[in-house]
């Protein structure tokens, strides 16, 4: 019996799983994305191409492999169909690979006016929100009130949408705004309506499924799986530093739900991680970088998000909360992304323990935003240009140092290296 394998991030998002999933995709049948929405933004880079996907699973560059779109992800028409269109402008054709749950829900217009009104009713205690509509659909899933995919064929499906709509319009004023201060994408809300239903068109003509039958018995037939992961473990929102979370479940649980897979199916556990840490938005972040060091991991990693555009807060390796993230998933395989970023550091540190009211732990506490400080350890760097180095060999002595400290702090094997963005610089060190 087949079983499904999981890949998702250990820290707080952005660690590279667009990149990971796509090396990985040929030796799948399947990929499919099992929790978050459009607030996702995994990038691929090959032939001189770059495309950042958002709500669209990451196999989806490879035209023989399946995508599903899991009942646990949030589908926003709109962006949806623009994701069509710029995979259609490079040569891509998703109508032919790519499902979609049934039981996915919507996000819907008024969701994203209420996201900001939600936003900026927090004032200093801001998440730091994508504003895509993401917490407001989650609440509405958990509140047994949510509009999902399958609603579209209902012949009272318009009703369905205006009581939604009209909730979320009272909400909004129930916080103290006028629902015209807020723009979606720069359109007033019966703007943006007109092109949500166009776009609501166009996904009926795409190919809509009961997805937890259809892996499942995927899984019978022994083809492989790939779960794919959106954010990270420490924006899980059980697990993480909440309230600074996302609004789902992240970690390796959330592909049962997520998929209607049953625990007893998944197999291998592929943990994403940095060779550093980054975080967008508010929320606690022990190792963060105020220094030169951390401008220039944010340049020259690229550190700007591929939703928001938003620069990322960017720290050194924070073990404590990578060895949380580890135990959390289950993990059975590390890899390890963007170690080519360092290339240029004489000097590294590494959060090895957190000290907390004057004891040393190895623990996430309860509250991460009390008064963490990060206890280092320090590593020379190499000092040597690897990218495009195919070779674990080939790479220097301290980099492979800098990776052996990793697994013996973690347990785990670094069973891939990537050393640039692209497809084709990736080493992968075990059988997988």
């Amino acid at each position: 019996m087949s079983k499904i394998d999981v890949l998702l991030g250990l820290q707080w998002g952005d660690e590279g799983k667009g990149k990971v999933v796509d090396v990985l995709a040929p030796r799948y049948d399947i990929i499919a994305r099992f929790q978050g929405g459009p607030n996702a933004g995994h990038t691929l880079e090959f032939e001189g191409i770059k495309h950042v996907l958002h709500i669209i699973p990451s196999g989806i560059c490879h035209r023989d492999k399946i995508n599903v779109i899991g009942n646990g992800v949030l589908v926003e028409p709109v962006i949806l169909r623009k994701e069509f269109a710029a995979l259609e402008s490079i040569g891509f054709e998703p109508r032919t690979n790519l499902y979609i749950s049934r039981k996915a829900h919507l996000i819907l217009p008024t969701h994203r006016l209420l996201d900001a009104a939600n936003e900026a009713s927090k004032a200093e205690r801001k998440i730091g929100s994508t504003l895509k509509g993401i917490g407001p659909a989650y609440t509405d899933k958990v509140a047994r009130v949510g509009v999902r995919v399958g609603d579209i064929a209902r012949s009272d499906f318009k009703a369905v949408y205006e009581k939604a709509k009209e909730s979320h319009l009272n909400l909004i004023r129930s916080l103290g705004y006028d629902v015209d201060a807020f723009r979606v994408e720069d359109k007033t809300l019966s703007e943006y309506e007109r092109q949500w239903f166009e776009a609501l068109d166009f996904l009926k003509g795409l190919k809509v499924i009961d997805s937890e039958y259809y892996l499942n018995e995927a899984l019978d037939k022994g083809l492989k799986i790939l779960a794919e992961g959106a954010q990270g473990s420490m924006l899980d929102i059980d697990f993480g530093s909440y309230p600074f979370v996302t609004s789902s479940n992240t970690i390796t649980a959330g592909v049962c739900s997520g998929l209607g897979i049953a625990p007893s199916r998944v197999g291998k556990v592929f943990g994403i991680c940095k060779a550093y840490c980054t975080r967008v938005g508010s929320g606690p972040f022990p190792t963060e970088l105020f220094d030169a060091d951390g401008e220039e991991l944010r340049q020259k990693g690229r550190e700007f998000g591929s939703t928001t555009g938003r620069p990322r807060r960017c720290g050194w390796l924070d073990i404590p909360a990578l060895r949380y993230a580890c135990m959390l998933n289950g993990v059975t395989h590390l890899m390890l992304m963007k170690i080519d970023v360092m290339n240029g550091f004489s000097r590294i540190k590494v959060c090895d323990s957190y000290e907390i009211n004057g004891k040393r732990t190895m623990n996430v506490p309860y509250d991460m935003e009390e008064s963490i400080s990060p206890l280092y350890s320090d590593y020379d760097g190499w000092l040597q240009d690897v990218g495009g180095v195919g070779d674990y060999e080939a790479l220097p002595q301290r980099m492979k140092d800098y990776i052996a400290m990793i697994e013996q702090k973690t347990g785990l094997p670094v069973a891939l290296v990537s050393t640039s963005p692209d497809r084709k610089d990736t080493i992968i060190r075990t059988e997988l």
